[in-house]
């Protein structure tokens, strides 16, 4: 960041206008200043206002993410400001340093995100590859298809039969992820991760309304009590009961997921409410952003191995990843943008954690 540029952004805070953002990279070089005995009172603000500034935008931030106005303890206000401060470091770091990304010696090359890319089959075997823009209609069975920043199946009522009930799947590659939600029969709303899949009925004609997924899927359900819907996977069942969650069931994870963002499930019949996470055996609270994140274009590590770090970046870049010496045991905490190179990814571990990467055509290795 150069000294005008930062300028720009002190002049914003003092007069109120700053975005999150201004107040995030403020916050990093007030720091930086202050530790090197550099900041300028007159050209750069009064360092206590400046405190006092920060200290707001995060109390504003604090009371957005309370659902009610009731008095908290000191400690929960300490604890909510300290997860904002985590993140916020995260992400300064990428903006103070960004200038220096690409002279690293060990990235001899750079890796582009992945992007917004399906594929549909259909039950002849046609495929229709999916992308923003596509404008196409269809028809299976009873099922019309229209594909408009939506891949939506709706049947006429009248004619469908289960002679006309044919299986479609909607599928992604590494470094994909739907550019659309699939909108089922019913309405409910499916989002896939990369390297992932849902194959599904085109007319949901039996009592129960099933559907199998690999990888990743984000669902939004319609409830429907006399019509459960289900997923299954290798190793679960999930059962909606009016519901939002997320099944992480890939085969080089330890185990499958479910997430329940809101409503309620059950997870091979054990029920879960709102902020729990099953494994098909047992049940815990967690944080749920950290689960649906990739829905919205973001990384979301949370006390996260650098293995399971890696995992989810090489299927979304599409590289392998090889370890190098010892391995490293540090966790890593993150929410970082899906649309950044792989070298700017990196770059934040290597700022905050110390750990260090080798770029070499599609292998990265993670040296301790």
């Amino acid at each position: 960041m150069t000294k005008e540029i930062f300028l720009r952004i002190v002049e914003r805070v003092r007069d109120g206008s700053a975005s999150d953002q201004d107040v995030y990279l403020y916050n990093a070089w007030f720091s930086k200043f202050q530790s090197q005995g550099e900041w300028n009172d007159v050209e750069l603000g009064n360092a206590e206002q400046i405190k006092n500034l920060i200290e707001q935008r995060i109390n504003v931030h604090i009371d957005t993410r309370q659902p009610t106005r009731s008095i908290r303890p000191l400690w929960t206000r300490l604890a909510a400001a300290a997860s904002i401060i985590l993140f916020i470091s995260v992400g300064s770091y990428y903006f103070i340093n960004k200038q220096e990304f690409g002279q690293n010696a060990n990235y001899k090359n750079d890796v582009a995100p992945g992007h917004g890319q399906a594929t549909l089959t259909l039950a002849n075997g046609q495929k229709i590859l999916l992308t923003k823009g596509l404008y196409k209609k269809l028809t299976q069975g009873s099922a019309a298809i229209q594909i408009n920043n939506g891949i939506t199946y709706t049947t006429d009522v009248a004619v469908k039969t289960k002679e006309t009930i044919s299986y479609n799947t909607l599928s992604t590659a590494i470094g994909e992820q739907s550019p659309y939600p699939l909108i089922l029969p019913d309405g409910s709303k499916v989002w896939l991760n990369a390297l992932s899949s849902i194959t599904f009925p085109t007319a949901f004609n039996e009592k129960e309304r099933i559907v199998k997924i690999t990888g990743e899927a984000l669902f939004e359900v319609v409830h429907d009590a006399r019509h459960p819907f289900k997923v299954q996977t290798e190793k679960q069942t999930i059962e909606d009961i009016g519901t939002t969650f997320d099944v992480n069931a890939y085969t080089d994870e330890l185990a499958t997921k479910t997430t329940l963002i809101e409503g309620l499930v059950k997870v091979n019949n054990q029920l879960l409410k709102p902020g729990q996470q099953s494994d098909g055996s047992h049940i815990k609270t967690v944080n749920t952003s950290r689960y649906s994140a990739w829905k919205s274009g973001d990384f979301y590590f949370e006390n996260d191995h650098i293995q399971t770090v890696m995992r989810e970046l090489s299927r979304w870049y599409n590289v392998n990843i090889y370890y190098d010496n010892t391995m490293p045991t540090d966790d890593f905490n993150a929410r970082i943008s899906r649309s950044k190179s792989i070298s700017a990814v990196l770059q934040i571990f290597e700022n905050t954690k110390g750990v260090k990467f080798k770029i070499e055509g599609r292998r990265v290795t993670v040296i301790k």
